[in-house]
């Protein structure tokens, strides 16, 4: 009698716990993109959720752990974000189509960007930090490779390339230089027109009208 009680009442603590965790990772990224993650105090996430430190600290043992949460459940995101965008055209890659859903999910969010470059400094100092954001930069060059390799039966990629790894390396390496123009000028719709150019470029003979002159 007293395990058929405290079943349900468990349930509900850890449907509570998991919004609560979830509402302290979306406030921690509202914060930590307006003032940078050096900037940012537990009591500042605190605040911006509605939640008491006791809260925080049921579910993060501090803030760099929260940080590395919250980049893990956005780069898992667009890692996926960027994998169903690829994969809407079947084996018959459709690529200045493909490269249209990429560059709007990439694209998209001038926060996660700012978030990203916090990590990638914060990486640069931590051996162990440096890892994850290397295992995650990973994963998306592999959602990006696992998509081109099977098209290519289909549709070529530059023999310069070298393949399907190496053609996912570079579309990322594009996307990281013109991310970093997009966070000094905020234009969105011109870095969107770039990558879109460059991207075209490295995935085809580079023959498509570039939408871009600059």
């Amino acid at each position: 009698m007293v395990a058929q009680q405290t079943r349900p009442s468990t349930g509900r603590v850890t449907r509570r716990r998991v919004r609560t965790r979830a509402n302290l990772l979306d406030a921690a990224f509202a914060v930590f993109a307006a003032k940078g993650f050096g900037r940012v105090s537990i009591e500042e996430v605190c605040d911006a959720a509605g939640y008491s430190r006791g809260a925080f600290y049921s579910n993060f043992a501090s803030l760099d752990e929260l940080f590395f949460a919250l980049y893990r459940e956005r780069a898992d995101l667009i890692a996926q974000q960027v994998a169903d965008a690829l994969a809407g055209d079947g084996p018959d890659l459709d690529v200045p189509a493909s490269v249209d859903r990429v560059t709007e999910v990439l694209l998209l969010d001038l926060d996660w960007l700012l978030v990203k470059t916090d990590f990638l400094v914060h990486a640069a100092r931590d051996a162990a930090v440096a890892q994850t954001l290397l295992e995650h930069r990973a994963r998306l060059r592999r959602a990006i490779a696992d998509r081109l390799a099977p098209a290519r039966g289909h549709t070529a990629l530059p023999a310069a390339l070298g393949g399907a790894d190496a053609a996912a390396h570079a579309v990322v390496a594009a996307y990281d230089g013109v991310t970093t123009q997009l966070l000094l000028d905020k234009d969105v719709d011109g870095a969107r027109a770039w990558l879109r150019q460059l991207l075209t470029a490295l995935l085809t003979d580079g023959s498509t009208p570039p939408e871009c002159s600059e």
